[in-house]
């Protein structure tokens, strides 16, 4: 019997729901949604928002985990 593949949880990323974050290289500022898995290959991939336009991204959990976006100061984790 094939198992099932275990689903994103959001404890399993770095940021967490609600995490405000600034793009290091264009100074976008974003709001993680949740962490989710990529349908074609089930990679963990980050949901997050625009909080200048409201447009909703999706990059995979390593990009967004390999220093490209910094928690905003204000935000705890």
């Amino acid at each position: 019997m094939t198992q099932k593949p275990r689903m994103a949880q959001a404890s399993d990323g770095r940021f967490a729901p609600n995490t405000q974050l600034r793009h290091v290289k264009t100074g976008g500022l974003y709001r993680v949604v949740c962490l989710a898995n990529i349908e074609a290959n089930l990679a963990p991939a980050y949901v997050y928002e625009s909080l200048q336009t409201h447009d909703f991204w999706i990059r995979p959990q390593a990009e967004m985990e390999d220093g490209r976006f910094v928690v905003m100061p204000s935000q705890t984790n």
